[in-house]
């Protein structure tokens, strides 16, 4: 074995997984700050890519919409942390969580609070769609939206259950939907793609 092969497989063996607990106290200690972008995904903590024109402006322009539709009904939450499991705290692009007293002043909204889960991607499309949706259905997420900027569509996730969603749909411009938890409120494609 070649001396750097030795220490790839030593640097290999020398990963472990941070817990949640660990990942906050990084942040109270200075570790990491507000400005990294990264998020705790299965004890990871993973750069997230920056954000882009189209990607950014399909947040602001979902974030107004579903404000129109749901105010009165969910916390419209952008960018912000959801806790599950032990291990993992990612902060989708968008959620809608049950309204709650506090407005979750105390705890970050873990999978029984969020109504909807919705990544906007374009430069990381493959991972979100390979690592963060089935990371969203073995916690219990009911639902997620990945919204593919570089398709032009949108993937519907439903029917959570171990290793991923059993109902995916895809949706392309024309066609409406609805989340699962508000039905009666249906959203034109048209609406939220760039």
């Amino acid at each position: 074995m070649t001396t750097g092969r030795r220490l790839s497989v030593a640097i290999q063996r020398a990963r472990r997984r941070f817990t949640v607990d660990e990942y906050h106290r990084m942040a109270e200690v200075g570790l990491l700050t507000e400005d990294d972008r990264v998020e705790l995904i299965d004890g990871e903590i993973v750069e997230m890519a920056p954000i882009g024109i189209p990607h950014a402006s399909t947040v602001r322009r979902l974030n107004n919409l579903l404000a129109q539709r749901f105010a009165e009904r969910a916390i419209i939450d952008v960018q912000n942390p959801v806790t599950f499991g032990r291990y993992s705290e990612p902060q989708p692009d968008l959620t809608l969580l049950r309204p709650r007293p506090g407005m979750y002043s105390d705890v970050h909204p873990g999978p029984d609070d969020v109504l909807l889960v919705i990544e906007v991607a374009d430069s990381s499309v493959e991972y979100d769609r390979q690592t963060k949706m089935p990371l969203y259905a073995e916690a219990g997420f009911k639902e997620a939206w990945l919204i593919d900027l570089t398709r032009d569509q949108i993937e519907a996730y439903r029917d959570p259950a171990a290793g991923g969603y059993r109902e995916i749909r895809i949706l392309r411009r024309g066609d409406r939907l609805s989340p699962e938890a508000f039905v009666d409120a249906e959203l034109g494609v048209d609406e939220i793609l760039p």
